[in-house]
């Protein structure tokens, strides 16, 4: 698989810097029951890395000593990391608000039947991917069969109150199936819930949509169908500077499954660590990002980790960049809560 990585480290991006810490997106790790193409995380099933329980407890830890309010976890399908019940159970007693991104079919596999009726008991927000209300735009990007089983699943959620009640939120999020950018997300909100609850009398909260990043699945595939530079061009075309006041690696750490962190989730699948100055002033520097802080060719030393997160919560550091993070200030923005306009 060609890798975009290198057309991603010069950048004209602007520097950006973090506020306060609110939200700590965890990755459980790559293994998934599904091999979707607009993947970014290139998860699968042959995929073996998996968080252990050591590193679990120190999320645990992270999360009562910087008193952050939303766990967010990730994958692959993060619920076929072992722990993942555990860590839920114990990040719900410190009253943190644990958010599932679920792909819907892990909870029809064979030993995950459980799982919804744990979610519900926990009042497990979750976030479903659905990339249409179509089953022929379903099955090209998720696999034959995904969509008939989404929509039972989803069907199951709500017979239980997902989607109904309000202590049981359920949104479902929009990718979309090539190289363009999503539709407006309140319009195309209302077209799913209009098409959702008319066929299959299922309803949700919210609908999120995500920009396809240029990286991993994707970005191979833009690679080899010759669309990347295309690609690259709409994006920078279509950067709004409204956006960087609220885009998420400003208030998210990003932990990997063996507890390294990244300021985003993109970052972490580009191997794009924490910059290792934490004591730079950011007006010293204006609009001029010192070099070290830019995606580096050797991203992979002197990672930051989860035990530095108990001592700070990076607070005014400064945040990595490349050509990638326009993905993210394209259109009306977006973030792995949606569009931010």
């Amino acid at each position: 698989m060609r890798d975009t990585s290198p057309l991603l480290l010069d950048t004209e991006f602007p520097s950006l810097n973090r506020t306060s810490l609110t939200t700590l997106q965890v990755n459980l790790g790559y293994l998934c029951n599904l091999s979707c193409t607009h993947c970014h995380v290139n998860a699968g099933p042959n995929r073996t890395e998996l968080m252990d329980l050591d590193t679990v407890n120190l999320v645990l830890a992270v999360l009562k000593q910087q008193g952050i309010t939303t766990l967010d976890l990730t994958g692959g399908a993060p619920e076929m990391n072992p722990h993942f019940r555990y860590l839920v159970t114990e990040a719900t007693k410190l009253g943190v608000e644990v958010i599932d991104r679920c792909n819907l079919t892990i909870l029809q596999e064979p030993g995950y039947e459980y799982l919804a009726q744990f979610l519900a008991d926990h009042k497990v927000t979750i976030v479903a991917s659905l990339p249409c209300y179509s089953e022929k735009n379903v099955s090209e990007q998720r696999g034959k069969g995904v969509f008939e089983q989404s929509i039972e699943v989803l069907q199951q959620l709500n017979s239980m109150g997902y989607g109904v009640k309000p202590s049981l939120p359920l949104n479902l999020v929009y990718n979309p199936n090539g190289a363009f950018l999503p539709p407006d997300q309140q319009q195309l909100e209302r077209e799913y819930k209009t098409r959702l609850n008319a066929d299959f009398g299922i309803a949700f909260n919210r609908l999120y949509t995500i920009t396809n990043m240029p990286i991993s699945r994707f970005g191979a595939v833009l690679l080899a169908k010759g669309e990347y530079h295309q690609y690259m061009d709409l994006l920078k075309a279509n950067f709004s500077t409204s956006n960087l006041d609220t885009l998420m690696c400003r208030s998210t750490v990003s932990v990997d499954w063996q507890g390294n962190l990244y300021d985003c989730d993109f970052n972490q699948m580009l191997e794009m660590g924490m910059p290792l100055i934490s004591e730079i002033i950011p007006s010293t520097y204006e609009n001029d990002l010192p070099d070290k802080l830019i995606a580096s060719d050797s991203p992979s030393e002197n990672l930051r980790h989860l035990k530095d997160l108990l001592h700070s919560d990076f607070s005014g550091q400064f945040i990595a960049i490349g050509d990638h993070c326009y993905g993210c200030t394209a259109g009306q923005g977006s973030s792995c809560g949606g569009a931010l306009e």
